[in-house]
């Protein structure tokens, strides 16, 4: 070996980037198996700058040295490392002024014929490398994608400008990378809308290797690592896109009809407004066990009270409760409350709300929903064409199950316990304990009604002892005047005439503490604050809510909620879930 040889590995080993470590401190790389790494890509940037061999064909995709995702992280991490130890880049700037939107781009300059170019048009643009291809030494293409569009960058020599080579700018850019192009727009020969940068900058390098765009990644990592999923798959984006859009419709809807939205406490002392079980909390300064919201009702009725006529509230409820395909412990609701309206307006407004809505966003009324996944087979068209359908409920139990109920005045009675809990034995309903009224009448509910609301369907007329917070049938005693909307099976809407006798409430909380008594724990409990406050008069009014994530999942053909939350809740992961395909 050379002395100039011997100088010049010494100079190499002095510039090699520190070896990782793990978290004991120890060298996940022995001292050789390092060198090799750190040597094989300095030749891939040396062969990047000086470009490939004249027989290169233009389709050449960047050469990867072969590394385990470990590996890759690894390696990049110390490479990124060295930039900031060295400054020779700064792989984390500040700021990068962007002048254009990637959808703006192409809006502005979609109408440019092939092979033209806006020559005195400078723009600065940004987004993420999904690939990156090597034409040849003087020529790059990368895809560079942001907001659900994507543009071309074509790095061409001859339009480089700046202090470090061509060469090595582009060598350390990786796929995954997010970049800042300045550059003139052009449209290839080919028809492809692109820019031909005159500078890229490195704005934030990926450490991690992403996942194949042909193999993807699998459920568990998509829920668990939703940013990655979110990188990987428009779909899934989109998702997120409609269900901002049902909230905007939405509120917009509730605006123009003089609504003021408002917002109530999370924690109460004692969780009323639904039943449904709580989760726990505590106050520390207060010394006070409370309680997580399960619903606003209540403070939503008391500002109603309070003189404001029209009010909603758009957040999050918590219920502690079964993770199902349908069902995740917090949750998305809107509820409004209208004073001087009863049930029989919310109908008609429910009517106008979701089908003027599922208009606006789908542009029919028609949406294509699949109750078993995309690739579960069968599917059902839910018309969302008002008017909506509506069936009695304890009329059509009878005329389904061929048996005459109990007069519903008399449902909170022991014998029309008894009756129910026979009817749900003799025809092999499931209700686990405790089987009250309330509980026994929803499972024959769900078994006989809700089965076959397919296109939206209101279930009308609920028994008092169901709907501790309705207000009573004007015609049919034992009833309330209430109502829930389903679709494909799903209940997506309640609403009702709220009650607002306060004594009557009262009685009615009473039969809820004497069901949570039974084991009952979704029962709610005698909430004295509300109750006085019905005391200073409640005007005749009427309530209404609605799961923003259930409507998402059908406007989005997603039988899995978590589909259509951003972070769905998850069991705890007992081992690392690898990120590779």
């Amino acid at each position: 070996m050379s002395a100039e040889q011997s100088k010049r590995e010494q100079h190499q080993a002095q510039q090699l980037a520190p070896i990782p470590l793990d978290a004991e401190g120890n060298p996940l790389h022995s001292k050789s198996a390092w060198k090799k790494i750190c040597r094989d890509e300095q030749r891939k940037a040396e062969k990047a700058a000086k470009g490939p061999a004249p027989q290169a064909s233009s389709s050449k995709k960047e050469a990867v040295v072969e590394m385990d995702p470990s590996q890759y992280f690894d390696y990049r991490s110390a490479i990124v490392q060295g930039y900031k130890k060295s400054g020779e880049v700064d792989p984390y700037p500040h700021k990068f002024q962007v002048g254009i939107s990637l959808p703006c781009f192409i809006e502005k300059y979609g109408s440019l014929e092939n092979t033209a170019k806006s020559e005195d048009t400078q723009v600065s643009i940004s987004g993420r490398v999904y690939s990156k291809r090597e034409a040849s030494k003087k020529l790059l293409f990368y895809d560079l994608r942001g907001e659900d569009v994507k543009v071309q960058i074509m790095a061409d020599l001859r339009s480089h400008t700046g202090e470090e080579e061509f060469g090595a700018v582009h060598a350390r850019i990786k796929r995954g990378d997010i970049i800042g192009v300045v550059g003139t727009p052009t449209r290839t020969k080919t028809g492809e809308l692109s820019i031909i940068p005159s500078q890229v900058t490195l704005l934030a390098p990926c450490l991690h290797q992403l996942p194949s765009s042909h193999f993807g990644i699998n459920q568990e990592i998509r829920y668990r690592k939703r940013y990655l999923d979110f990188i990987l798959n428009e779909a899934s984006r989109k998702k997120m896109i409609v269900r901002s859009q049902i909230i905007k419709y939405l509120r917009r809807f509730l605006d123009d009809q003089g609504f003021l939205e408002v917002e109530t406490p999370m924690m109460n002392q004692i969780a009323g407004g639904a039943t449904a079980k709580p989760f726990e909390t505590f106050h520390n300064d207060l010394k006070l066990k409370m309680f997580m919201r399960v619903a606003p009702e209540l403070y939503l009725k008391m500002l109603v009270v309070g003189g404001l006529d029209r009010v909603y509230e758009i957040g999050r409820q918590f219920r502690n409760e079964q993770i199902d395909l349908t069902h995740n412990p917090e949750f998305t609701t809107c509820e409004f409350y209208m004073a001087y309206a009863d049930y029989n307006d919310l109908i008609k407004m429910t009517e106008e709300l979701v089908a003027g809505m599922v208009l606006a966003i789908k542009g029919s009324y028609k949406v294509e929903y699949h109750p078993n996944g995309p690739d579960g087979g069968d599917s059902y068209e839910i018309d969302f064409s008002p008017p909506f359908k509506r069936v009695s409920m304890i009329a059509t139990l009878e005329e389904k199950l061929n048996v005459q109920f109990p007069s519903p005045d008399t449902l909170d009675t022991e014998e029309a316990r008894q009756f129910l809990d026979d009817l749900c034995v003799k025809h092999e309903v499931d209700c686990s304990a405790p089987r009250t009224t309330a509980r026994l009448l929803d499972k024959l509910v769900g078994d006989y009604i809700e089965v076959d609301c397919i296109n939206p369907t209101f279930i009308c007329d609920h028994p008092q002892i169901m709907s501790p917070l309705a207000k009573w049938h004007r015609s049919m005693p034992g009833l309330t005047e209430r109502f829930e909307c389903f679709v494909a099976t799903k209940e997506i809407c309640n609403a009702y005439t709220e009650l607002n006798d306060p004594h009557v409430q009262r009685e009615r909380f009473a039969q809820q503490a004497k069901d949570k008594d039974a084991g009952d724990d979704e029962a709610q409990l005698i909430d004295e604050n509300f109750c006085e406050s019905l005391e200073y008069g409640l005007p005749p009014t009427a309530g209404w809510g609605m799961g923003m994530d259930r409507l998402t999942m059908f406007l989005t053909d997603s039988n899995n909620i978590k589909e259509v939350l951003a972070f769905p809740a998850m069991k705890p992961d007992e081992q690392p879930v690898a990120s590779t395909a």
